[in-house]
């Protein structure tokens, strides 16, 4: 995708360095940090600053419903997916007998909302089968009581890639719940295809390589009653400074409605940089140098004596993938010293493959691991 002198200017901390972790953290291009730069000379503005804040804040929302595939006024931006998703539970104001659909492979962003002894709403929970989601496995836990099924576009655990075709169709037929989709391992690095979901939820520090503290939610319009929130707050609220805001609230519908407060214009505007720099490359593009990488890595790994836990179904293949070992712990320790950077968690280590990465990276990576396995 990049070559070795774009490679070099976009991403020099690269240099002498595998880092195959974008799924915890993306490697900001040049032009994020020095969105981050203009952000701070902004502010430095003060009230006058607001301005550019709010121009920044307008193109954001254009470049995340581009990448949606939804329009502007469809789309609200928040602190984080954490946040996102709890604001949806207030919105879906759960009754005694509704029903979530959580899974297994989800992060805890996603599931943990419904949990809460608050919420009144009873949750199944659909179970991986060989670290994989079956829709037929789906098909039993959907019900007229279903109110919510949700899911991740890829996997954080495993970056199991979910079938959202018949993910949707199955909802659709047999149940009249809403579906929430978290493309936070997804967005910026294989391309979508988000029609018919009816919340998407993003996180911003991973693969469109931007900063924390940004959450990019979708709700076609379609949707926007069932995904207004009824939070206090001003940013959110249409009538935040009118003469009647003591006697009454009306909350911007839909999207509008899950930006409470202030807005972090600071990851404002390095998702707005990152976002931009992703699109001037083009997903596909970043999909079509990235794939036959992580296809080569894993057929690196499963020669290993090691137990993958990444479904091995190349449609199921997205820019992650898992696998097991009692000493995963150090054996990334050791990775770590040869400037080698992957992610372990409990026993499970995790790779991760961008645009940015290549070939040698692969081969670096595998090398290592080959060599370090028989010693630990």
């Amino acid at each position: 995708m990049l070559t070795a002198a774009t490679r070099e200017a976009d991403f020099p901390s690269l240099a002498g360095r595998v880092y195959l972790n974008s799924a915890a953290e993306g490697i900001p291009p040049q032009s994020v940090i020095e969105a981050l730069h203009e952000y701070a000379a902004d502010k430095l503005l003060g009230m006058d600053g607001r301005l550019a804040h709010e121009a920044k804040r307008e193109a954001a929302l254009q470049e995340t419903a581009t990448a949606y595939g939804l329009t502007p006024e469809e789309i609200g931006i928040c602190s984080c997916s954490s946040e996102a998703y709890n604001l949806a539970a207030l919105a879906m104001q759960f009754k005694e007998g509704d029903e979530v659909i959580i899974n297994d492979l989800d992060f805890p962003a996603g599931s943990t909302p419904w949990l809460q002894p608050s919420c009144p709403a009873s949750v199944k929970i659909w179970k991986a089968r060989d670290y994989a989601l079956r829709v037929e496995d789906l098909e039993p836990l959907l019900g007229p009581k279903t109110r919510l099924v949700t899911v991740s576009m890829v996997s954080f655990f495993n970056g199991y890639k979910a079938p959202l075709a018949a993910v949707i169709e199955a909802v659709r037929v047999r149940s009249p719940a809403l579906v929430a989709l978290d493309v936070t391992q997804a967005l910026g690095r294989i391309p979508l295809d988000l029609r018919d979901v009816d919340l998407i939820v993003s996180s911003t520090h991973k693969w469109i390589l931007a900063g924390h503290g940004g959450g990019l939610v979708g709700v076609p319009n379609a949707h926007r009653a069932d995904w207004t929130v009824p939070a206090g707050g001003w940013f959110n609220l249409q009538n935040a400074f009118e003469a009647d805001r003591f006697q009454q609230t009306v909350t911007k519908p839909g999207a509008g409605s899950f930006c409470v407060g202030m807005p972090n214009y600071a990851a404002i505007y390095a998702a707005l940089a990152g976002l931009r720099y992703v699109h001037s490359v083009g997903v596909d593009a970043i999909a079509r140098h990235a794939d036959p990488l992580v296809h080569a890595c894993m057929e690196g790994v499963k020669a290993l004596p090691v137990t993958l836990i990444t479904p091995d179904e190349s449609d199921a293949l997205a820019g992650i993938l898992a696998f097991t070992h009692p000493k995963a712990e150090e054996i990334n320790q050791r990775l770590h010293q040869r400037d080698i950077h992957i992610m372990d968690h409990a026993g499970r280590l995790r790779v991760a493959i961008h645009g940015y990465n290549t070939e040698a990276d692969v081969e670096t990576l595998l090398s290592a691991l080959a060599e370090i396995l028989p010693q630990v």
